[in-house]
């Protein structure tokens, strides 16, 4: 008889009530709010998630200073420690800092290391963190778009250092802004594989653009699929059609998925159409793919996504197809009109573009 998968779920009551923006109304920062916690905890224990006995609340893990700087400069560490410390204030207009924002920070960075060591250890076979503030913007010496330090970069070079893990990692990102800070910590990593799927103005210019393949011995590991905005639900999984041959070469030990869900279609900071079900299907597919290369070993870590309403459904949508359970999306989405003006051929056209980059670099 197969035994039945856990997942780890990553909570603290801090995450829903610390890290707070200094203006109520309307703005960029306003949006991460600790509202988002607070809204997926008690949506999650509406639904009887937590009564599940395959679901594993986890605290977590305590992180010093050091392994901060496993991944993040002095200078960074110590610019958000005194603004905490002075009462907080505005580093630029992506970006705030409150009186508890070092702490919570820190403990975010503590929460994407439990999730995914608690995955390769065995504790669970899949996890997701629901932490924040974000962190796949942030870099090496500085704060951007939202995010203090980069709790997945930070994650992997602690378990390299820690762990002595120097296996392959695949990092799936389907936030809708590009992971700049992530994606720059391993563009010459052979052994990290970084996928982002992301909204792009193609009448302007960006970074995340489709021929960023990284460099050196990392040439190749690091691919933009770039959408354009409003695409659909079937847009987003014809585009993640890509990863199925791409993972199964480079045959990772593990998967993490830097989960934001700002491709939502009532996201106030994202321009694309999705619905809770295309996270539910993302899920379901990537499961299996990782069944099949790594053992099932998936963590989700938490980064955008800030309609409150929406994004409950969206975390517990990925849960279902974790636990291999039925997902019925919530009756506003079914009776919302979206449009069915699908992307698909300006996504054909970018995916054979694309395709045709990675031909050399790839057998497959």
């Amino acid at each position: 008889m197969m035994t039945e998968n856990t997942i780890g779920i990553i909570v603290d009551d801090d995450f829903a009530s610390k890290h707070i923006p200094p203006y109520p109304k309307p703005s960029f920062i306003s949006f991460e709010h600790p509202f988002r916690i607070r809204s997926i905890l008690n949506h999650l224990e509406r639904n009887n998630i937590f009564k599940n006995n395959r679901i594993i609340k986890v605290e977590p893990k305590i992180v010093t200073e050091s392994i901060l700087e496993l991944a993040h400069s002095k200078y960074h560490i110590e610019a958000i420690k005194r603004i905490s410390n002075i009462g907080g204030g505005l580093l630029d207009e992506e970006v705030f800092v409150s009186d508890d924002t070092y702490a919570l920070a820190k403990k975010a960075v503590g929460g994407a290391i439990e999730a995914i060591e608690g995955v390769i250890n065995g504790r669970f076979n899949q996890s997701f963190a629901l932490i924040r503030p974000p962190g796949h913007h942030a870099f090496r010496e500085k704060a951007s778009g939202l995010c203090i330090f980069n709790n997945i970069a930070n994650s992997i070079l602690y378990l390299r250092k820690q762990l002595k893990f120097n296996q392959k990692i695949a990092i799936i990102d389907i936030d809708d802004h590009f992971g700049d800070g992530l994606a720059q910590f391993f563009y010459d990593d052979p052994l990290i594989l970084y996928f982002s799927i992301h909204e792009f103005d193609f009448t302007g210019g960006d970074l995340g653009m489709i021929d960023e393949l990284g460099e050196g011995e990392g040439l190749g590991k690091n691919i933009n699929f770039p959408v354009p905005a409003g695409i659909t639900n079937s847009d987003f999984l014809y585009c993640l059609e890509l990863l199925d041959p791409i993972i199964k070469e480079f045959k990772p030990e593990l998967i993490i998925v830097a989960a934001g869900f700002d491709m939502y279609f009532a996201d106030p900071i994202g321009n694309c159409l999705l619905t809770s079900i295309a996270y539910n299907k993302f899920t379901e597919r990537l499961l299996k793919i990782a069944e099949d290369v790594c053992k099932g070993k998936i963590s989700f870590i938490l980064e955008g996504g800030y309609n409150i309403i929406g994004l409950p459904y969206c975390v517990r949508a990925v849960i279902k197809a974790l636990l291999k359970e039925k997902y019925d999306p919530p009756e506003f989405e079914k009776k919302f009109s979206l449009s069915d003006e699908s992307k698909r051929e300006e996504l054909e056209k970018i995916k054979t573009f694309l395709t045709d980059l990675l031909q050399t670099l790839w057998d497959q």
